[in-house]
């Protein structure tokens, strides 16, 4: 059997994080009374926001750190790549909630598309055999 640790770390820290995310909203949704819903409030579709926009992102990440991990290119660097993903999202999910958090957005988004794009030329060059 083929373990792929720097994949089950990633996916235990997607998880986790997904959870935190979680929790902000519940937490926005009962200081607000909204069960179902938005309600119209920015706060808690920013909230929300950031957590749908997690998922959408994470599951990319996640597929390419295990096709490059499985095709055994993914070294000692992957794990610094999945922990600087997770930082960056995190960075994300205060940022979304504006004002002086703001600039965590952009670091998140800014991270998020250039450790997608990194992921995806060496996933390319390792189907092309160029690695």
């Amino acid at each position: 059997m083929t373990v792929l640790p720097v994949t089950l770390a990633a996916a235990a820290a997607a998880a986790i994080l997904n959870i935190w995310l979680g929790i902000r909203i519940g937490a926005l949704r009962t200081a607000l009374g909204i069960s179902v819903g938005d309600g119209g409030n920015e706060s808690l579709q920013r909230r929300m926001r950031a957590q749908l926009n997690y998922v959408e992102n994470t599951a990319f990440v996640l597929v390419l750190i295990a096709a490059i991990e499985l095709a055994g290119v993914g070294s000692w660097w992957l794990a610094y790549v999945g922990a600087v993903y997770f930082l960056g999202r995190v960075a994300h999910g205060f940022g979304m909630d504006g004002g002086k958090a703001k600039v965590g957005r952009m670091i998140g988004t800014l991270t998020t598309m250039l450790i997608q794009l990194g992921l995806a030329v060496v996933a390319a060059m390792v189907a092309a055999g160029v690695m």
